[in-house]
């Protein structure tokens, strides 16, 4: 099995002020560095889903894959299992550039999880519900997807419910906390400091 990661940074930011969020600092580091540092050491590769001027991203080391299609995360999930099956990737795990604190074990529990899943699909859940953003995808899946978002549809949980998707649970909520707002970002960096 190889599985290569995707951080998903091609969203538009309307609550942060349509500001870029992989650039937004975080206790003095952009927040696509927090993920990356979280991400890198559990998966073969890490790429970045984004649309826009891939060369913002120079400092990454990471390859940039634009949306081939602009229906939300599933279609830089779609794009990153395009890219990926070709560099010989098995698996995929997803993870959106805003979730800072990621867990270490993350990439091991999809995979546990995947195992049982019918068609090896299996996505994240706290006790505050599904994650759906940070799941693990098998390359195969890539032609149900296309067309999936070939019919209009951008739901992520309708097409991973329509696939049986499992579920790795995680005891911690906070670790897949979105931080979606400045209020979001401010709360980020109290919990960093440790007074929360």
């Amino acid at each position: 099995m190889r599985i290569f990661g995707v951080i998903l940074a091609g969203g538009q930011a309307r609550r942060m002020g349509g500001a870029d969020k992989a650039f937004l600092s975080l206790a003095g580091k952009p927040l696509i560095r927090h993920v990356l540092d979280r991400l890198r050491p559990q998966v073969e590769t890490v790429i970045l889903s984004a649309n826009g001027d891939p060369s913002r991203f120079a400092g990454t080391g990471c390859t940039v894959v634009a949306d081939e299609m602009s229906l939300g995360p599933l279609s830089g999930v779609l794009a990153a299992l395009h890219h990926v099956s070709r560099a010989g990737a098995t698996h995929l795990v997803s993870t959106p550039v805003d979730t800072p604190f990621l867990p270490a074990d993350l990439v091991s529990r999809l995979k546990q999880a995947a195992a049982s899943a019918p068609e090896g699909l299996a996505l994240a859940r706290t006790p505050d519900g599904d994650q759906p953003v940070c799941a693990i995808w098998p390359v195969g899946l890539a032609p149900a997807l296309a067309a999936f978002l070939s019919g209009g549809n951008a739901k992520v949980t309708r097409f991973t419910d329509a696939h049986r998707a499992a579920r790795a649970d995680f005891p911690v909520a906070r670790a897949f906390l979105n931080l979606n707002t400045p209020e979001d970002l401010a709360a980020a960096e109290v919990m960093l400091e440790g007074k929360a």
